[in-house]
């Protein structure tokens, strides 16, 4: 059985004092010792929140593929993990859209980050406009293949499904559209790393809150959530928390 995850992505947002919001969120996560609970905060952050709530895993939203170098404004596997990160993001789509990362890219980052000893969250998805051009799927396809580590398994890697046009607009697909794609991926990950694919969560991302999450993590496939501005609060973060435990 694969442990339901929820994990909440703050993207550029919080400073010291929202932190106080992680005490809420880590008894929640003492609440429902059957789901793991993971919150990536910006790299200003990472030290603070790990010694502040040492019980819930801290990330970081992103690492360089270099271990050190002449790279200005970047961040290490190695420089998060020694603020305390547990984990990192790669291949969000708010980089590969604003930053220009490419799949490539985003395999670089979650092979360095397992060589670190970090756990990976790998995100994919569709725009809109391929979405509407019928060519999700293969979208999706393409990302796994050219964006996931030979050596993946689920002891430290996760895959997100998150469809772009859904992320912060309050859309989201509906249950079966979001079936079928995490199968699709299933799928994907069992050619690419054999028996290993089935201990690979895979995560839905893209407008969940308490509200719709209990529906959407009880589709098939559906391993958890990456939840980005409901996860900004206990209040909204909560909720979802107790949906994948099955206490709401």
């Amino acid at each position: 059985m694969r442990r339901k995850l929820v994990a909440g992505n703050w993207k550029m947002n919080g400073s010291l004092v929202d932190l106080a919001e992680l005490d809420g969120i880590a008894a929640a996560a003492r609440a429902a010792p059957q789901v793991d609970v993971a919150v990536a905060v910006p790299f200003t952050l990472i030290h603070p929140a790990a010694l502040r709530v040492p019980e819930l895993a801290i990330g970081a939203e992103d690492v360089h593929e270099a271990d050190s170098g002449a790279h200005t404004g970047c961040v290490s596997a190695a420089m998060v993990r020694e603020a305390g990160a547990r984990f990192t993001l790669s291949g969000h789509s708010e980089r590969r859209a604003d930053q220009h990362e490419t799949s490539h890219d985003a395999w670089a980052k979650a092979a360095a980050a397992h060589r670190h000893g970090l756990n990976v969250i790998l995100c994919c998805g569709e725009t809109e406009a391929e979405r509407d051009a019928g060519r999700a799927e293969r979208v999706v396809q393409a990302q796994i293949e050219k964006s996931v580590p030979d050596n993946a398994d689920g002891g430290w890697f996760t895959l997100a499904y998150e469809p772009r046009w859904a992320i912060g607009t309050g859309r989201t697909p509906t249950l079966d559209e979001i079936a079928a794609i995490h199968a699709i991926a299933r799928a994907k990950l069992r050619m690419m790393v054999g028996d290993a694919a089935g201990g690979i969560r895979i995560l839905y991302g893209g407008s969940v809150v308490g509200g719709n999450a209990a529906a959407i993590l009880a589709c098939e496939d559906v391993d958890g959530a990456l939840v980005g501005g409901a996860s900004l609060t206990a209040a909204k973060f909560v909720p979802i928390i107790e949906a994948a435990a099955g206490l709401r």
